[in-house]
């Protein structure tokens, strides 16, 4: 840790001071031996968990043939095999293309050229609370934090950032279902006197906020915002990086909304960890632009798309979705208890294994425990459990797909004698 201060970039947000040596299943091993239970799947990515031994041999045997080649000019098999794989799986019975980038920011600048160069139109909304991604176009489409954005302007112009239905902490202090959702209103009242409706492209949505702290829109939201997007021939935007491939329950979460956006971004999780990897997948009628209008060197690179197909090969056959729904719910019911039991807990919320725990000083106020939180992630780490910040006093739990019932059981043991901990002493 000492040498890395002397030469890494001071803009990594090292928070826990683990230097990892090896991993295998949900576990990773530190230089000191150590070893740790991550429910964090290094920070939502490794969905297959550490070194799944499939990712490795599939990796392997393409490593003695061919690690790279120029996709963005020649051919190969494996780069269209996945994006027909992903056609496939994505929402809507309709021709779609994909294009291939890096991470998961590269998958949202292509979604934000692409809108913009189909519609011909200048403007984007997008979300308070929001996180796509730190490269221009991406900060320029998130507002999780001032940090984000400070001494980084003049930012892409355009954008324009909505409410998001947060209902637990409510802008318009209002309760669910009674709202008259006032939230939604806003954007109309906007449009009527900020943004012309027909200069907007597109709007961008994560389905479930994630670096806010998991926040889960009402049933009826995300339909209400396609119907707007169709009203005026917006492009509907899913931010699916964090939420996609089977993370929610849902191959996509915006299934559980039974709602088609024109444009998903997916990321993270998409080839396990092996290699990095975007994918920006959308109708064929929306990705229209011409050769030379955007492209990456090592967008769909070799190594990385045998990973995502053999991974996506693992999420079939392991049945991880319906494997991750049928946790999650039993996960979100044993953290329902520490509402009832823990005077820090606030609110438990979750779709799948994508679950959240919102720490506040006072139930009532629901004033935020920001350092109450850090010492929860600090007491459970010390335990031997990686858990993730999320928004200002949110835990985060996301564990690898393939985690055994007695791991997940053990783990939220674990963050409960954490916060029983913190309690004590506070």
């Amino acid at each position: 840790m000492a040498r890395d201060e002397q030469v890494m970039s001071p803009s990594y947000t090292r928070t826990e001071p683990i230097v990892a040596k090896e991993g295998w299943g949900c576990y990773v091993r530190d230089v000191d031996g150590n070893v740790f239970l991550d429910l964090s799947s290094g920070m939502f990515v490794l969905n297959y968990g550490y070194s799944h031994p499939k990712l490795i041999q599939a990796v392997e045997r393409q490593m003695t043939k061919l690690t790279h080649f120029a996709g963005t000019d020649f051919y190969y098999e494996s780069q269209v095999e996945l994006a027909e794989r992903l056609v496939k799986i994505t929402q809507g019975n309709f021709a779609k293309r994909v294009y291939f980038g890096n991470s998961g920011a590269e998958a949202v600048e292509a979604a934000f050229k692409c809108a913009r160069w189909h519609a011909r139109r200048p403007r984007m909304i997008a979300y308070t609370g929001a996180f796509h991604g730190r490269t221009f176009g991406a900060m320029s489409l998130s507002s999780t934090s001032v940090t984000h954005h400070r001494y980084f302007a003049p930012l892409v112009p355009g954008v324009s950032f909505m409410p998001y239905p947060y209902c637990y902490r409510c802008l318009f202090n209002q309760e669910y279902p009674g709202c008259d959702f006032l939230c939604f209103e806003f954007i109309r009242e906007y449009l009527r006197k900020v943004v012309p409706p027909e200069e907007v492209a597109g709007v961008i949505v994560e389905p479930i906020q994630g670096g806010s702290g998991y926040i889960i829109p009402p049933p009826e939201y995300h339909p209400m915002l396609k119907e707007l997007c169709d009203e005026h021939d917006w492009i509907f935007i899913a931010d699916e990086i964090q939420t996609g491939l089977g993370r929610t329950g849902k191959m996509f979460a915006m299934e559980h909304w039974k709602v088609i956006p024109d444009i998903v971004c997916v990321a993270k999780a998409l080839a396990g960890g092996i290699a990095p990897i975007g994918a920006t997948i959308a109708s064929a009628k929306v990705m229209d632009w011409e050769p030379g209008a955007h492209a990456s060197t090592f967008g769909g690179n070799l190594i990385a798309c045998v990973a995502a197909l053999e991974g996506l090969n693992i999420l079939e056959k392991q049945k991880l979705v319906r494997r991750a729904a049928e946790l999650g719910e039993l996960a979100l019911g044993r953290l329902q208890e520490l509402v009832e039991e823990s005077r820090l807990v606030g609110e438990v919320r979750g779709r799948g294994l994508m679950l959240a725990v919102e720490i506040v000083k006072d139930k009532q106020t629901k004033e935020r425990a920001v350092k109450e939180r850090n010492a929860v992630v600090r007491a459970a780490l010390n335990r031997g459990l990686i858990v993730f910040r999320g928004g200002r006093s949110i835990i985060r739990i996301a564990p690898p797909l393939t985690i055994s019932q007695r791991e997940l059981e053990l783990g939220l043991n674990i963050l409960g004698e954490a916060l029983r901990e913190v309690e004590r002493k506070c």
